[in-house]
């Protein structure tokens, strides 16, 4: 008998072990009994089971994350898309839970199914340009709403659904991007070009332009000349009707300034006008 009482005293605490469970704050466990199910500890605390007779499957009840594989779609214009979306989601209805997929592992399989369909479904309604371009956001909004619904049916609430990157696959995508680029050397040209033309009409307005008001100033300066030539033909006419003699000398002396300088030599005669007003003899 007392060789018999340690084991009968690691018996009793086997048993007393395998008759409680705990769950935590984060979990919710099912018990099931030969494979059928018995309740569901939603609460945190310690539990009581019959030891080998009920098992406990405890599931996360917080959100996780599901990474799917990085697959190839098709685009509605042909072109191929390589993308890895990524799941959020947690489990609301642990017994629905447990009859459909069982457990985490079998979730998540599932799941991925469901999102690489429905990205296929999705991505083949547009194109190319317009998945790269704006329209990512409301696809996968999409396809967030497609897979929440078909995820319920396993006591699961997908949260949201999206893509950690999207590229082209790796033969296509040194053709894509040469394309690219020979677009935008294109764009660049036929900017370049409507630059010089709008230059060239910029310079020929502004070209004539100043031929205009270069040929406006010169009309105006030969008009201010002219008026200046009648006023001063004028005054003369006036000045030779009041002093005949006068106006003469004072011509005399205009013809002086204009054919004499300090250089200047000259031969007058006599009798000659300039030679008389030189020497204050009266001109004839």
């Amino acid at each position: 008998m007392t060789r018999l009482t340690p084991w009968f005293i690691l018996l009793a605490g086997f048993i007393g072990y395998s008759s409680f469970f705990i769950v935590e704050e984060t979990e919710t466990a099912i018990v099931t009994r030969f494979g059928e199910y018995r309740w569901t500890a939603h609460d945190a605390g310690m539990y009581f089971k019959k030891p080998f007779l009920n098992d406990v499957y405890m599931m996360d009840s917080r959100i996780n994350t599901s990474d799917t594989l990085k697959s190839d779609y098709l685009a509605l214009d042909k072109k191929r898309l390589v993308a890895d979306p990524i799941t959020r989601w947690r489990i609301v209805e642990p017994l629905l839970f447990y009859k459909t997929v069982h457990d985490e592992v079998r979730a998540r399989e599932r799941l991925d199914d469901i999102v690489r369909g429905e990205m296929r479904r999705e991505i083949a309604s547009h194109t190319f340009g317009k998945i790269i371009g704006g329209a990512r956001g409301p696809l996968m909004r999409e396809v967030g709403q497609r897979v929440r619904k078909k995820a319920v049916e396993y006591g699961i609430h997908v949260v949201d659904v999206r893509i950690k990157r999207a590229d082209l696959p790796d033969a296509a995508e040194d053709s894509v991007f040469q394309r690219m680029r020979a677009e935008r050397d294109r764009m660049a040209k036929r900017y370049q070009s409507e630059g010089a033309e709008e230059a060239a009409v910029i310079r020929a307005k502004t070209d004539k332009e100043v031929t205009i008001l270069l040929a406006e100033a010169y009309q105006k300066a030969e008009t201010i000349k002219g008026d200046g030539d009648k006023e001063s033909t004028r005054v003369y006419a006036k000045a030779f009707e009041r002093d005949p003699d006068f106006y003469g000398f004072l011509r005399s002396l205009e013809a002086y300034e204009k054919s004499i300088d300090t250089t200047t030599h000259m031969v007058f005669s006599t009798g000659s006008d300039f030679f008389a007003n030189l020497s204050n003899r009266k001109a004839k």
